[in-house]
Order: C-alpha cells, then sequence, then structure tokens
C-alpha cells in the first residue's frame, strides 16, 4: 500500500515541479520557482485578456497555452520534434511525432509550416474594406513610413549582438502585425517564437495605450484640429474593387515572391468579400475559420513559451525593442502625415499617418479617438483606415523582403 501512494506521489505534477530526472536518478529540481514564474506570468495575460480586455481574443488562447506548457508533468507539447538547439534549421522529425506525438504536436504544424498567419491574412482580408485605400492610393505612402519602425528595431537587435535571422524577426514586431511575425520568427528564429509572439500580441493590444503620446508629441494642436470630410474620399467602382487584390497579388509576387502567401492571401479574402459571388466563403473565413485558427495559433504559440525558452535575457531585451519598434513605427507614420499635410496645404490631418501599422482597425479607431478629441466633429477612421491597410500591406512586404535577403 505504502508503495503504491509513493508511486502516486511521484506521478503528480507537485512532486515533478520540485524533482526532475538526471541520467536515470531524481535529483531536486533548483529551477522550480522559474516554472512558478512562468504560470504566474500566465495568470497576469489571462486577467489582461479578460479583465482589461486587451486583445482577448489571441490573448486568452495564448496565456492558456503558456499556463498548459508550464503545469509540470502534463508533457503536451513536444519541442524536440520541432527545434533542435543544436542545429535550428534541423527539419521537422516527422517519425517522433507520427509514433509518438499528440493534439499539441499537431496543432503547432501549422504554426510551424507557416498554415496559421496565411489562414488568419485571409480573415482580415474578408473583413477588411479596402475602399479608403483605393480612393487614396497616397495612403501607401503613409503605411510604407510605418514600417520605419521595423527597420529600426531590426538594426537595434543587430547592435544588440542578435543573428540577423533573429533581428528581422524581432523587427517584424513593429508592423504591429502579430501573424507576419509568426510567420517570419518560425523560419528564421523558433527559438524565440514564444517571446515574439507575446509581445507582438501584447503590444498590439496595448496600441490605445502607447500611440497617443506619440501622437501629441509629433503634431501639432493646429494640425490635430484638421478637419478631413468623407467626400474627400471619391467613389470607388464594383470593378475597381475587384480589379485591385488581383493587380497587388501580381505586382507582389512578381517583384518579392516570399510575401505572396500572405498577401494572396489577404487579396483573397477580400475578393471573396467585394465580388458579390461568393458571399458564403466570405462569412465563412470572417467567422467560423478566423475564430478555429485563431483558436489554434494561440494555443500553439502559448504551448511553447515554458522557462527554459522564455526566461531568458533574451526575452527582456524583444519586449524593449518590441516598444521601441512600435513607437518609431507610430512616429515614421506621423512624419510622412506631417508631410503630406503640408503637400497638400494643410487638406490632411498627419493623425491618420499613425494608423499606418498593421493593427487592423485598432490603430484607425485611435487616430479616430485622438482627433476628435481635439475636434468632436472630426471623423478620420474611414481616413485612417487606408494608412490602416496599406500598413497590413507593408508588413507583409517587409516580411519578404526579410525572408529573401536573410537567409539560415
Amino acid at each position: 500500500m505504502l508503495d503504491n501512494l509513493t508511486l502516486l506521489w511521484e506521478t503528480t505534477g507537485i512532486y515533478k515541479l520540485f524533482y526532475h530526472e538526471v541520467n536515470g536518478i531524481m535529483q531536486f529540481n533548483t529551477d522550480f520557482f522559474k516554472t512558478l514564474i512562468m504560470i504566474a506570468i500566465a495568470g497576469i495575460l489571462i486577467y489582461l485578456a479578460i479583465g482589461k480586455g486587451f486583445e482577448p481574443l489571441l490573448l486568452l488562447p495564448i496565456a492558456f497555452g503558456m499556463l498548459l506548457a508550464n503545469l509540470p508533468g502534463i508533457g503536451l507539447f513536444h519541442k524536440e520534434f520541432f527545434i533542435d538547439p543544436a542545429n535550428p534549421s534541423a527539419p521537422i522529425n516527422w517519425a517522433e511525432i507520427g509514433n509518438h506525438g499528440g493534439l499539441m504536436d499537431y496543432l503547432y504544424l501549422g504554426v510551424k509550416l507557416g498554415i496559421y498567419p496565411s489562414l488568419i491574412f485571409l480573415a482580415i482580408g474578408a473583413m477588411t474594406d479596402f475602399t479608403p485605400l483605393i480612393a487614396r492610393p497616397t495612403s501607401l505612402l503613409l503605411g510604407a513610413g510605418a514600417q520605419f519602425g521595423v527597420f529600426a528595431a531590426f538594426m537595434g537587435a543587430l547592435a544588440l549582438g542578435f543573428t540577423p535571422q533573429e533581428a528581422a524577426s524581432i523587427g517584424i514586431i513593429g508592423g504591429a502585425d502579430g501573424p507576419t511575425a509568426i510567420l517570419v520568427t518560425k523560419s528564421m528564429a523558433p527559438r524565440l517564437l514564444p517571446a515574439i509572439a507575446v509581445a507582438a500580441y501584447s503590444y498590439m493590444a496595448l496600441i490605445p495605450i502607447i500611440q497617443p503620446p506619440i501622437m501629441k508629441l509629433c503634431t501639432t494642436k493646429k494640425e490635430r484640429l484638421i478637419k478631413m470630410d468623407m467626400s474627400t474620399l471619391r467613389p470607388v467602382s464594383k470593378v475597381e474593387k475587384i480589379v485591385f487584390p488581383v493587380l497587388v497579388t501580381a505586382v507582389v509576387a512578381l517583384i518579392i515572391p516570399d510575401a505572396a502567401p500572405l498577401v494572396g492571401f489577404l487579396m483573397l479574402g477580400n475578393l471573396f468579400n467585394v465580388c458579390g459571388v461568393t458571399d458564403r466563403l466570405s462569412k465563412t473565413a470572417q467567422n467560423e475559420l478566423c475564430n478555429i485558427v485563431t483558436i489554434f495559433l494561440g494555443v500553439s504559440v502559448g504551448i511553447t513559451a515554458d522557462a527554459a525558452s522564455f526566461l531568458h535575457p533574451d526575452t527582456i531585451k524583444i519586449i524593449c525593442l518590441g516598444l521601441c519598434a512600435f513607437a518609431f513605427a507610430t512616429f515614421g507614420g506621423l512624419i510622412c502625415g506631417k508631410i503630406m499635410c503640408f503637400v497638400t496645404r494643410g487638406k490632411v490631418n498627419p493623425l491618420i499617418g499613425s494608423a499606418g501599422v498593421s493593427a487592423v482597425p485598432m490603430a484607425a479607431r485611435v487616430a479616430q479617438t485622438v482627433g476628435q478629441k481635439e475636434n468632436p466633429s472630426n471623423f478620420l477612421l474611414m481616413h485612417a483606415m487606408g494608412p490602416n491597410v496599406a500598413g497590413v500591406i507593408g508588413s507583409a512586404v517587409a516580411a519578404g523582403v526579410f525572408l529573401a535577403m536573410i537567409s539560415h
């Protein structure tokens, strides 16, 4: 009886929290506190998602996946099947997955193979109105200006000693685009995936806090008071709406083929929405498909965030670089907005430049909120959606550039 109780005790998570096997011998785990720290971090993220509403659709699955990854003795995910620390470019161990893999191992294949980010972009395309961008193509310049944060973070990461592949993955955080950051990181720096994913989605959720001070610092009150009427946006025909996604896909694929998976699926989703003959596909992409992929993506990313990979000095560097990347991206978009304001002799409110980051439609809403605080009769939302959509395209193009130019 005593032996059975002892055996039962040794199978509990509490026992495995304090003891681990080394060369066949059970030894006291001196790093048990790191596991407790990770469980606490998961709890904080769950609170932020539920209690504060910070990007809950993705932050909650990521946080719960992180909790599952750090509860001792569960063993739901086998990172060694996918990531070899001695050889990060090693292929997936399909034999081990087939013989010993579980649910989370199979779900993680969607991250490792780059499936989930493209499907998320399909949903974003179906949910997003590209009309403001088509009506004012110059919005592309604002989206391009916001990519300054990507390359600023890239240079900063290189200066801090990260490899070019790791620096490129960190830089993409500045695009305010979680799926793109995941796609680049899983290919170029898989060991950093937990930290980069958490940083990217956390900062996306914090855009309403991060951006307004920078917007006020970089613009004058006179500029923030500029009123933009809906009449300044020309009508867009159905033909233009249909041609635009097809044309953008072809141009991007011909110039930067590595960006085609993201841009192509983004445009396909939008084409479903505007063509008028695929309403069922558009609704499926916006709802059922988006919700399913969001759950799979969030939990799959969170399950990789164990104490060994997350509690590392590089994580602090990534979080700091991510914040700087968002700040520089906002700054770059605002500067381009100010230039456009000057060129048009005060017809463009520079605040819409801050929406050049890829967080759709949150960044556009922030521009609207800040603008209305200065002038309650001003409605910048639709004008800001142009740069916002341009930012989605710009971040995907930046990812394609990194993937094309920086090999393993």
